[in-house]
């Protein structure tokens, strides 16, 4: 225990001065080893390496890359365009589109922070200007839209989450389909009830041969999703081979069909992805050492015995989880949150008979909504340089949205179908 203590202590100090978390996780774990034990620094570099040395993290680069390719070559304008004019044509709809767009933009680049940047700054001008919505209901909705990319598969904190436990990704990618439309409607109810309320009307109806155009040029764009996620849940492709297999189709499409990727952007969407990989591999590096240490501590296998023997209910221990999970969120990455937190209270829920799948999804769910959480959430700093309104003005704009979410995460936790009945078909 006192190795437990010395080890989040130390973690907690250097966070608190800013140290970048994979040096804090690195860093804290060392001093523990070293403090405690005889170990050299070979032991060192033998788990951090071994953490990234996992079959189920090769998908990982491709997704990326995929993503970045998709964005540079125009597949992801084609969809956001496709979803504004086929949602186009009644009341609230501009405001639902925009969460249309997020959870296929979601879907590309698997990224909450890009997925507000990338639809915040197209949709906002035009909830604002052209349809009458308000600054501050527009930027609660970009910044709480955008963050159901976590959930949308091919999610990264999914394949981080599969990594850290063990748990099948393609069983967890088909479970956030589920977590992600009902995270969706939540909104897609709200904006369709602002819109109502406020008397928001329809100015530019689009016409069927519009949409048909719209269609037909996105039509390629919409077979990465179904790539993705069919293959994988038909047992056509794993995981890794669904991404591999998504870089070739974006090539292919943007090349040969769309005409629009050059070697320029090319070699800039290989250098994007490559920084974000680095960035990824160094914190589950880390986060592999930093499991290993916990591990060794007995830590995890002492909070399991406690908590076993002190909650006997599933649905008790589960709030307790969405409370920490949502706190965390505020503050630390969703992926770092997953490698810290996960290994910790995987095995107490799973004693209490929660399904490793159900699990991964509430908390990724929880995840989610701390991006766009008062006062640290990612997305909400974003949203501030998107809409150019004031931090202070975004937070209030984001309390709706967070209550929203909220009774998703609610239905989600506590209704195990609404994630789960994919899976177990």
């Amino acid at each position: 225990m006192e190795m437990a203590i010395v080890l989040f202590t130390t973690l907690f100090v250097l966070l608190i001065f800013s140290a970048p978390i994979y040096i804090a996780m690195t860093v804290s774990s060392m001093a523990v080893m070293f403090l405690f034990g005889d170990f050299s620094l070979s032991a060192v570099l033998q788990r951090i390496f071994g953490g990234i040395d996992k079959f189920s993290l090769m998908s990982l680069p491709f997704y990326v890359l995929a993503a970045d390719i998709m964005t540079v070559g125009g597949m992801s304008r084609r969809i956001v365009d496709f979803v504004n004019i086929l949602i186009g044509n009644f009341r609230g709809s501009l405001a639902i589109a925009t969460q249309g767009a997020c959870m296929f933009f979601g879907a590309l680049s698997g990224s909450s922070p890009a997925t507000v940047v990338a639809i915040g700054s197209m949709m906002y001008p035009r909830l604002v200007h052209e349809e009458g919505y308000s600054e501050r209901f527009s930027a609660g909705l970009i910044t709480a839209s955008g963050a159901v990319a976590l959930l949308i598969p091919p999610s990264i904190t999914f394949i981080i989450y599969g990594a850290t436990t063990g748990v099948s990704v393609g069983a967890l990618f088909t479970g956030g389909i589920g977590a992600g439309l009902m995270f969706s409607a939540v909104i897609i109810a709200y904006s369709y009830y602002y819109a109502l309320t406020h008397n928001i009307v329809v100015k530019n109806r689009a016409s069927m041969k519009q949409i048909a155009s719209s269609a037909k040029e996105a039509s390629w764009s919409l077979g990465v999703p179904v790539i993705i996620v069919g293959g994988i849940s038909a047992g056509i492709f794993t995981p890794t081979e669904a991404a591999g297999f998504s870089v070739v189709y974006a090539l292919l499409v943007c090349v040969f069909v769309y005409k629009e990727l050059t070697w320029k952007a090319l070699y800039e969407a290989m250098v994007s992805s490559a920084i974000t990989i680095g960035q990824l591999m160094m914190l589950l590096g880390a986060a592999a050492l930093f499991g290993w240490v916990l591990t060794v501590s007995f830590f995890p296998q002492i909070l399991t015995e406690i908590l076993v023997a002190n909650i006997t209910s599933k649905y008790t221990m589960l709030f307790i989880v969405n409370i920490v999970f949502l706190i965390a969120g505020m503050f630390v990455d969703a992926g770092a949150a997953v490698m810290i937190l996960a290994p910790l209270i995987y095995l107490p829920l799973v004693k209490l008979g929660v399904d490793p799948v159900h699990l991964g999804v509430i908390l990724v769910t929880n995840l989610s909504i701390g991006m766009f959480t008062p006062p640290f959430g990612l997305n909400l700093f974003v949203a501030r340089s998107v809409t150019g309104l004031s931090l202070i003005d975004v937070y209030k704009a984001s309390l709706p949205f967070i209550v929203l979410s909220i009774i998703a995460l609610a239905v989600i936790t506590y209704i195990p179908a609404v994630s789960m009945f994919l899976v177990n078909l």
